[in-house]
């Protein structure tokens, strides 16, 4: 089974907060994979590598999603030549200082109606930069993520940057500690979306994890 790139298809775009809830209510088993990250993570190109190119949005500007994009996406089965059909949420980021008061309290009161509302059938897509991995604002995140139940997995992007064995060691080394500390985290990855490192894994991850929630409920 794969991801069909290129067939990722844009629905919409929800930055007011009663509008994502009417949304989340009218589909309460939506099965799919949300990505959200500290700002400049390189979130949007990883989105990209995995869904297709130019399916998110990439901005030099850091905190430039500032709404919830949903898209659907489509699994192939390429042996029974079966698609189906599943959601992919680009979440706006967390930790970006340069936002205004007004639209601070928006993002945190969209994050709160979406994590509430969005059901268990939801695989959420940490990214994290792997050179400055579990940061303070990671830490505060994951401390409010973790009431929500959802399944997690962190994918520490921009593994290409290092350098030495010394700083993938100490990297791989963390694992375990994290493990222990955010039980929610179900599995890590080390991704680059610049040299594919990783890709194949986390694409094989996302449709493991929505297969096995489509036997009770799918695309609705």
């Amino acid at each position: 089974m794969n991801i069909q790139k290129g067939k990722t298809e844009f629905l919409m775009g929800i930055d007011k907060v009663d509008q994502l809830k009417t949304w989340l209510n009218e589909h309460p088993f939506i099965n799919g994979i949300a990505f959200i990250g500290r700002s400049n993570v390189g979130k949007s190109s990883l989105i990209n590598s995995l869904f297709g190119k130019s399916v998110a949005r990439v901005s030099k500007t850091p905190g430039r999603t500032r709404q919830v994009n949903i898209f659907n996406f489509v699994i192939e089965n390429r042996e029974t030549k079966s698609l189906e059909n599943f959601y992919l949420f680009d979440v706006p980021g967390y930790g970006h200082a340069e936002v205004s008061k007004e639209m601070g309290k928006n993002w945190q009161e969209l994050l709160d109606s979406f994590f509430t509302l969005c059901g268990k059938k939801l695989l959420l897509m940490n990214i994290q930069d792997c050179r400055h991995p579990v940061q303070e604002a990671d830490e505060l995140f994951h401390e409010y993520i973790k009431s929500f139940e959802l399944e997690t997995y962190i994918l520490f992007n921009k593994v290409d940057k290092l350098k030495t064995q010394s700083e993938r060691a100490k990297l791989r080394n963390l694992m375990p500690v994290l493990y222990d500390k955010f039980k929610w985290v179900k599995q890590i990855h080390f991704t680059s979306a610049e040299k594919g490192d990783g890709l194949p894994a986390v694409e094989q991850s996302m449709i493991t994890f929505v297969k096995r929630n489509s036997s009770m409920q799918g695309f609705n």
